[in-house]
């Protein structure tokens, strides 16, 4: 479904100067849209560049490359995508543009028939983005790299080795989803579940603590899904387990995940770690058992609310946020209500909302009761209130505590503050005193005021 015939492409650039890149420094720049996944990737694409000789630019700068690393997740993901690839043509309309990822796999014909696009590439072949954006130079004709995904079971390693920020690490451990949520593309453009070696998972850990790296975030596509693919009692508490056993890393994330994955012996297990940080992203989607049914989502409210009071009694301080849909097909205003009351008992510390977005291919997008896009913006806009409310009560739990605050750069640019995150995510901006450079740093700070979904602290003492 996804493979461009090229026979019937035409791959003639006769109408477009292509910059030869001898006798100057080759540049690009780099644009990410959608998940931790994506981000983790680019960086690995960027390290690539830079290895062959490449000065990385900021993506608003004249390059004589652009790449944009798309998502698809929602139409407005689309659209997002084909801004940037008209904004890159705006900056250098001689310049090799590649478009790259979710966008790419699903719609590699409508991509490559954007003004200005001449390497296409898949989800699964991002590591050759070099060698392609090169060889499209060189022959000056257009490259379409999209392979089929659904049967791949093989992870394509994308290894970071110089990380281009200095405080914390994604590492992307997993890709690929074999749930098939109702409206969701996603496996369709990631593929099957594929899982990172363990061993290979372990030596980055090890050598990411070796320089001086104090958090990692794992990151997948469906990281509760990591280990059905390998041989061995392999799973992701094992390799937390693991990796909680590495000196010198103290913090350890896991990006958004399936609900299911909190089996009580998974939360037992967990809960002995010390190094695991309190905050679960658990996606819930909707607070209606008749509406996760469409969604095929495979859990209920209840069940839901059970594993979020087990973590809750299990973990001291953990914060869960989550993601919601609104407006799913045949969402009335009852099963609405069913969900935003259901948020507000739970009392998440953040809510991420997201308006339903038909995409084509997925059964919801043929399902009856398409709600209307003027109801699907009041119940976003209910939604995001009452996330700021529950945001403002979890903050303001810790208010007068003292906490260890991991301080990641400074703080809207301004030279006398940092922003950091506790372990269990709550935002956390203070001074600094006499110029010290606070990046990369713990530092018991006492949270003294709430504003605009981040605390005022004030830096007691190191640890």
């Amino acid at each position: 479904m996804n493979v461009i015939d090229r026979e019937k492409v035409d791959l003639s650039l006769d109408n477009k100067e292509f910059l030869q890149f001898y006798g100057h420094k080759k540049t690009v720049g780099m644009f990410t849209l959608g998940c931790r996944v994506n981000q983790y990737e680019t960086e690995a694409m960027a390290e690539k560049f830079i290895a062959q000789g490449y000065d990385m630019v900021n993506f608003d700068d004249y390059a004589d490359a652009y790449v944009i690393n798309t998502c698809t997740v929602t139409n407005m993901g689309d659209k997002k995508s084909r801004q940037m690839i008209h904004r890159a043509r705006r900056r250098n309309e001689n310049a090799v543009i590649a478009v790259v990822g979710c966008y790419s796999q699903i719609s590699p014909q409508k991509v490559s028939s954007i003004e200005g696009v001449d390497v296409v590439l898949g989800t699964r072949n991002k590591g050759d983005i070099v060698y392609w954006i090169e060889k499209a130079c060189s022959e000056r004709r257009k490259m379409i790299e999209v392979n089929e995904v659904l049967k791949n079971r093989v992870f394509e390693d994308l290894k970071i080795d110089k990380y281009q920020h200095r405080t914390r690490a994604f590492l992307k451990i997993q890709d690929g989803c074999n749930r098939f949520c109702s409206y969701c593309l996603i496996p369709f453009a990631r593929g099957a579940v594929c899982s990172k070696s363990p061993h290979k998972i372990m030596e980055e850990v090890k050598e990411l603590a070796h320089n001086n790296f104090k958090e990692v975030i794992l990151s997948g596509i469906h990281i509760a899904s990591y280990g059905v693919d390998i041989s061995g009692d392999w799973n992701l508490v094992r390799v937390l387990e693991d990796i909680d056993r590495v000196e010198g890393i103290e913090r350890i994330r896991i990006g958004s995940i399936d609900p299911n994955f909190f089996t009580e012996d998974t939360i037992s297990r967990i809960s002995k770690l010390k190094k695991v940080c309190p905050h679960f992203h658990l996606s819930l989607q909707s607070g209606c058992d008749e509406t996760l049914k469409r969604m095929n989502r495979g859990y209920t409210t209840l069940k839901y609310k059970e594993i979020v009071a087990a973590l809750r009694d299990a973990i001291k301080n953990v914060s869960i946020t989550t993601d919601v849909i609104v407006g799913f097909p045949g969402e009335t205003e009852e099963e609405f209500s069913k969900t935003y009351n259901f948020l507000d008992k739970i009392k998440f510390s953040k809510i991420h909302v997201f308006k339903y977005s038909p995409r084509k291919g997925t059964r919801a997008a043929a399902m009856r009761g398409q709600v209307d896009g003027s109801i699907k913006e009041e119940r976003s806009g209910k939604i995001i209130e009452l996330d700021k409310k529950l945001e403002r009560q979890f903050m303001n739990k810790f208010l007068g505590k003292n906490m260890d605050v991991f301080y990641e750069g400074k703080f809207d640019g301004n030279c006398d503050w940092y922003e950091g995150y506790t372990s269990n995510y709550i935002k956390v901006v203070s001074r600094t005193e006499n110029d010290e450079d606070l990046e990369g740093k713990f530092l018991c700070t006492e949270l003294e005021s709430s504003e605009n979904g981040y605390i005022y602290g004030k830096i007691k003492s190191f640890r």
